[in-house]
């Protein structure tokens, strides 16, 4: 593959490399890839470098143990092995809550655990109940489910076929604890059960979530409050972690601006190249299929390069405007030349010639679309090149 023509707008692709392993290079490794870039011509000022932040907290050794957890979780709760805990909310996720729940629950070995799960689905659009069971049953969002009143016929996951509700009592079980399941969209219901601590497990409102339980009195912590300090750590916490060998999890990376800014400095010094990095994680997107929301990371981007930060993508609505300029009787070149001219001008936000551009963060797009061309299985491209984005 040569330089791209001119001819070819905003475009994306993924770029191979070696294996990353902890205490790799990946500052320099990443350049090594972009300088190979370079050298076919594929390099230009202006370019954004993705970065998955997968291989940045692997050459980190960022990774924490389920014992590690454990002991995270009874240090910051003050609690005991004997002690009774909540859980509220967690993901349905073999992958991305199974071993925290291991870790969690092992601070409890002769005590009890309560997860209380959202319905009908988690916060990302796992399905846990089907569509209107609470309705069937005279229920309310507000009011508990319990076990006994679902019965035997629970419900399986529609792609994964997991019935999650069991799986979590097993892990729990396995670790000695008594275990039960609720479910309840009202956040407070677990103060209703005497806990001596509670975890805040969602995600995205975890922190609307802690300040509810805090107000009702309830001793809880949120999942970035575990392991946020130590010799492995994330600001993150355990929000954004992955499932890895053995009893481990790898935490979501540190310091992730400052990455982005090394390798941003490491291809300005070696090949004067102006390019922006952002360290993304999942993409913001959801499935129309399944209804699952993708985003499982605390954010898509865990750091960017300053060129990046707050910074907006809208622009003409271009295909609007054609149809404005057309029917005013202009042919095609000065249809064209007039949008043109209008790329550099200031519009306010209610004009028509940006009506339908909702704004976006470009972090978060720019996240999405390497995460979608990655992907997070196999495609062994942990970088992508995005041209033309930012022009």
């Amino acid at each position: 593959m040569g330089k791209l023509p001119d001819y070819i707008g905003v475009s994306a692709f993924g770029i191979k490399m070696g294996v990353i392993v902890p205490g790799s290079d990946v500052e320099s490794l990443v350049y090594d890839s972009l300088v190979k870039c370079n050298q076919d011509g594929l390099l230009d000022d202006g370019d954004t470098v993705c970065v998955t932040e997968s291989i940045v907290a692997r050459a980190q050794n960022n990774y924490v143990t389920a014992q590690d957890i454990s002991n995270e979780v009874t240090e910051k709760l003050k609690i005991n092995s004997h002690s009774s805990i909540g859980i509220l909310f967690p993901i349905l996720s073999r992958n991305r809550f199974a071993m925290v729940l291991k870790g969690i629950a092992g601070s409890v070995p002769q005590g009890k655990v309560i997860i209380q799960l959202s319905h009908p689905a988690d916060e990302v659009g796992n399905q846990v109940l089907h569509q209107d069971f609470a309705e069937s049953i005279g229920k309310c969002d507000s009011d508990v489910i319990t076990l006994d009143e679902i019965g035997p016929d629970r419900f399986k996951h529609p792609i994964t076929k997991v019935d999650y509700v069991e799986l979590y009592r097993e892990i729990l079980i396995e670790q000695g604890c008594e275990a039960e399941v609720i479910f309840s969209n009202d956040p407070t219901k677990l103060a209703d059960y005497g806990l001596d601590g509670i975890i805040v497990a969602n995600i995205h409102q975890r922190e609307r979530t802690y300040r509810k339980l805090k107000a009702a009195g309830q001793n809880c912590i949120t999942l970035q409050q575990i392991c946020n300090t130590g010799d492995a750590w994330s600001e993150w916490g355990v929000l954004g972690s992955n499932i890895s060998s053995g009893d481990k999890l790898k935490l979501a990376p540190r310091h992730a601006d400052e990455v982005a800014q090394k390798i941003q400095a490491k291809v300005k010094a070696g090949l004067g190249i102006n390019v922006e990095v952002i360290i993304y994680g999942d993409g913001a997107y959801r499935d129309p299929s399944t209804g699952i929301y993708e985003l499982a990371d605390p954010q898509p981007a865990f750091g960017m390069t300053k060129g990046l930060a707050g910074k907006y993508r809208q622009g003409l609505k271009y295909k609007y405007m054609v149809d404005v300029l057309y029917d005013e009787g202009i042919d095609i070149d000065e249809i064209e030349n007039s949008i043109e001219a209008k790329k550099g001008e200031t519009f306010a936000a209610d004009c028509f010639e940006t009506e339908g551009t909702t704004p976006r963060k470009a972090e978060d797009l720019m996240a999405s679309l390497a995460d979608l061309i990655s992907g997070s299985a196999d495609a062994g491209t942990p970088l992508v090149l995005v041209k033309g984005f930012l022009a």
